[in-house]
């Protein structure tokens, strides 16, 4: 890896997602790619969603933090392959169950395309029985749940 290529994944590696504070880009999977061109660096973001509402935030983060150590950047959105939920890492999910939560379930590539009838866990209580009060929850990632059990509402991360 280039050097100031290195210096700017060192940079954005603990930079945080604007809707999940908690999270960072890197546990999300959302940065790619960072690499040179002749002039600049040039940053490869996966959005989580075509039309997430962060994502211009997300940019302009980027751009910031990098502009600090006197990196030049491009930020280029990069839809191929679509972010996949899959790409989250273990921690990441341990940080959404910590935050109340409920991660997205991993995905398999033979069930692209085919809806996911997975028991959902209260990131409360642990419980299996929830049920699904709404698809979109606070954000549009997310659906909302309530848990049988502990009766409290939380979110669940879609799998995409």
């Amino acid at each position: 890896m280039e050097k100031g290529t290195e210096k700017a994944w060192d940079v954005l590696k603990d930079l945080t997602d604007p809707e999940l504070p908690f999270l960072t880009l890197d546990d999300l999977g959302v940065i790619r790619e960072i690499k040179r061109n002749d002039k600049n660096h040039v940053v490869i973001i996966a959005p989580t969603y075509i039309g997430c509402p962060a994502i211009s935030v997300i940019e302009e983060k980027i751009a910031s933090e990098l502009k600090k150590i006197g990196i030049s950047a491009i930020i280029e959105k990069s839809f191929s392959p679509p972010w996949s939920s899959d790409w989250i890492s273990e921690n990441g999910r341990k940080k959404m169950e910590e935050f109340g939560i409920s991660p997205p379930h991993p995905r398999k590539a033979d069930t692209i395309g085919e809806p996911l009838l997975k028991d959902v866990k209260c990131p409360q209580c642990t419980s299996y029985r929830t049920e699904k009060v709404s698809e979109f929850g606070s954000t549009a990632c997310k659906s909302l749940y309530r848990c049988l059990d502990c009766k409290e509402p939380f979110d669940h991360f879609k799998c995409v």
